[in-house]
């Protein structure tokens, strides 16, 4: 099944509306999943709505929040969100970084117990279209086994940079510090496909290649991933004195209750570092020497980070995006949630 971008948008907007969201909110988080999904970033996109809308219908979100930025000095500020969807609260909170790296050149914004926001890339991509440089980093749910350990501690804690260049769309990846994020094993899990056996371990700390099996994610490159993971729990929990490591709330144990997340944007002005034009043409002279460096066998061509997904996006607006089947029926059903699922099962763990 293919569907266009504005349609799928329109789709989940509606469903989430019919869930109990504002117009406003509603329209920002379908904006959010339907840029993952054009992106190829599934595991981000509509396969999410059926959650947020039982989350929604249970009272774990809040309908009406009371959004307030709190200013703490010339260049930073603390975004209280109040549990609010987390993709509407990480866009104004971006919007107050933009604002303060155009007046200072640097802004840095904590988002203060915020809902699940998605794609990271998503908000830094905010920030590049101003021409602006961004860093995006988010705490998750405990789910990841630290390096040398056998039980989860800290999450997939997401990582999402991005920077304008000239003559081309902003150079933006997106990464957790595991091997892969648990969205990942939802979407193989909603395809029935199995995953490599270097992802994640079972129960007993083993090796699997079962979505169904799936206990804990691995930190990429081991003891770095780990450390990676560790540094932004410190930024978007701790330095926003919120719960951290095992302590963050987990996404499916109790839907009536707000998820009390933090965030960090840090916003970068080049025009107060560097000539903003030369900065851009350096970036887009960096990929086309990346492009034309020799491709390793088996590679057709050298990418820069993040390229993939632009590339899916350009195929995607052609071809329209594909969704799950399952999926797809949910979004145009009169059914709001299914609240079948045992979220410890095919719904589990996709932070």
């Amino acid at each position: 099944m293919r569907v266009r971008k504005h349609d799928l948008h329109d789709l989940i907007q509606k469903k989430l509306e019919a869930a109990g969201l504002s117009e406003e909110h509603a329209n920002g988080v379908a904006d959010s999943l339907a840029f993952a999904d054009a992106r190829g970033i599934h595991s981000h996109g509509a396969v999410r709505v059926d959650y947020y809308a039982e989350r929604i219908a249970k009272g774990g979100t809040t309908l009406d929040p009371k959004f307030a930025f709190n200013k703490t000095g010339p260049s930073s500020g603390v975004f209280e969100a109040d549990n609010g969807v987390g993709h509407v609260a990480a866009r104004k909170a971006m919007d107050e970084a933009i604002q303060l790296a155009q007046e200072t050149g640097v802004g840095i914004v904590g988002v203060h117990e915020m809902g699940h926001s998605g794609a990271l890339a998503y908000f830094v991509k905010q920030a590049a279209d101003q021409d602006m440089v961004a860093i995006s980093v988010c705490q998750s749910d405990p789910m990841v086994v630290p390096f040398g350990g056998a039980e989860p501690y800290f999450g997939t804690n997401p990582i999402a940079f991005a920077a304008p260049r000239a003559d081309g769309e902003p150079v933006i990846f997106d990464m957790a510090t595991t091997v892969q994020a648990w969205g990942k094993i939802l979407d193989a899990r909603s395809k029935g496909v199995e995953i490599p056996p270097t992802w994640a371990v079972d129960a007993n700390g083993e090796p699997t290649t079962n979505p169904d099996r799936v206990n804990a994610l691995l930190p990429v490159a081991g003891p770095k991933g780990y450390g990676l993971m560790m540094m932004v729990d410190i930024l978007s929990g701790i330095l926003l004195g919120l719960p951290f490591g095992k302590r963050v709330s987990s996404m499916y144990t109790d839907l009536t209750t707000g998820r009390n997340l933090g965030q960090l944007h840090i916003v970068i002005n080049p025009a107060f570092f560097t000539s903003l034009k030369e900065f851009k043409e350096n970036i887009a002279q960096m990929v086309s020497e990346l492009h034309a460096t020799k491709p390793a066998p088996g590679f057709d061509k050298v990418l820069y980070p993040g390229e993939l997904a632009e590339l899916v996006e350009t195929d995607y607006a052609d071809a329209g995006i594909p969704i799950v089947k399952d999926v797809y029926d949910y979004l145009i059903s009169d059914t709001v949630h299914f609240n079948q699922y045992d979220h410890a099962g095919l719904f589990a763990k996709q932070e």
